[in-house]
């Protein structure tokens, strides 16, 4: 067994504590896990959720295998950043986005030379990334970077999509963190069947059958026979049938303000699909994360590796109080576990 690296997130925000709670709450879930961090950001995130009891103890190790064999109820670090002091809770700023990418890139590489089974990263913050000069606005381009450049191709011969999945709906994103302009604009033929190709590949490793796949349309109605729209037409119903003609069990475009309905799969009511492909971010998770953002998941598909994270960001409202819930880290660990024995579910169309 190969261990699971957590990455710190935006030490200015709720990460360092999440980590802290999974490791104190978590149990057999975190067995095997250590964090690609910092220990004095690490150690203030623990302090910061120690209540009237002892602060949870930060073992540093020099290599990720060492983890293997830590006591529970003990958080294993392994410092990939030089010595920091902590930036502020609360605040954007440069020292803290460069700690969050710096962490990221050092797990990516480890993942992408097999000494780890998969990486779960903590939140970070896109506008700390900017300040620091990343040149990537968020974990999904950074990784889809760092795997073009292993493995010798551009970013457009990796191509990732991410899709975030709760317990009763999943949904595969077209397009990412884009504006909205641009988000349309990428509305396009090859890009809605790439998507379409990566989701079934992926979640065909999920499940004993061919997976279930409902298109939500872009306009109002799915442009209601082209009244509000001709991209469902014109580019994303072909994609639907090109792809059905290629096996895919796709279907849509459906009205997007009642695809996600029909997908929610619960106790009383399973789904009618097993996934929704969107096209754009809000369309997309705005209806997991309102199902509920403690039990949702981000898995990025398309990398040569696995990668989950929670489905909230940095939350510098609370940072430093101890408040954070560190249910969807859980999740996104759970999950990184199912997935890291499971290589087709990241393979690229």
């Amino acid at each position: 067994m190969k261990p699971i690296a957590i990455t710190l997130g935006d030490p200015a925000g709720i990460g360092p504590e999440i980590i802290a709670k999974a490791f104190r709450d978590g149990g057999e879930v975190m067995r095997g896990c250590f964090v690609a961090g910092d220990l004095a950001c690490l150690r203030r995130g623990a302090d910061a959720v120690r209540g009237d009891g002892p602060s949870m103890p930060v073992a540093l190790i020099t290599t990720a295998a060492e983890c293997l064999a830590m006591p529970p109820r003990c958080i294993p670090l392994l410092q990939v950043v030089s010595g920091q002091t902590p930036p502020p809770f609360g605040q954007v700023s440069a020292t803290a986005g460069r700690i969050a990418a710096d962490c990221v890139t050092w797990a990516a590489r480890a993942a992408l030379h097999s000494e780890i089974a998969a990486l779960v990263t903590a939140p970070l913050h896109k506008e700390a990334l900017a300040a620091a000069g990343v040149a990537f606005p968020g974990h999904t381009e950074l990784l889809q970077a760092a795997a073009a450049a292993h493995l010798g191709r551009t970013l457009a011969e990796v191509p990732v999509r991410m899709m975030l999945a709760s317990p009763e709906l999943r949904t595969v994103l077209v397009s990412i963190h884009v504006s909205l302009r641009d988000a349309i604009a990428s509305v396009h033929f090859d890009n809605v069947l790439q998507t379409l190709r990566i989701a079934h590949v992926s979640l065909s490793a999920l499940m004993p059958r061919r997976p279930r796949i409902a298109v939500a349309g872009l306009n109002p109605h799915a442009g209601e026979g082209g009244l509000f729209g001709r991209e469902e037409l014109e580019i994303i119903g072909p994609a639907v049938q090109a792809a059905r003609a290629e096996g895919i069990d796709a279907m849509g475009p459906f009205a997007p303000d009642t695809v996600f309905m029909r997908a929610r799969s619960t106790a009383a009511q399973p789904g009618e699909f097993d996934a929704v492909v969107a096209m754009y971010h809000d369309q997309g998770l705005i209806p997991v994360k309102y199902l509920g953002i403690d039990q949702g998941v981000n898995v990025t598909l398309g990398l040569p590796l696995v990668r989950t994270s929670p489905d909230h960001g940095t939350a510098f409202d609370i940072a430093g109080s101890g408040r954070a819930d560190a249910s969807s880290l859980l999740q996104a660990v759970a999950m990184a576990r199912l997935l890291a024995g499971r290589p087709d579910v990241f393979r690229a169309a």
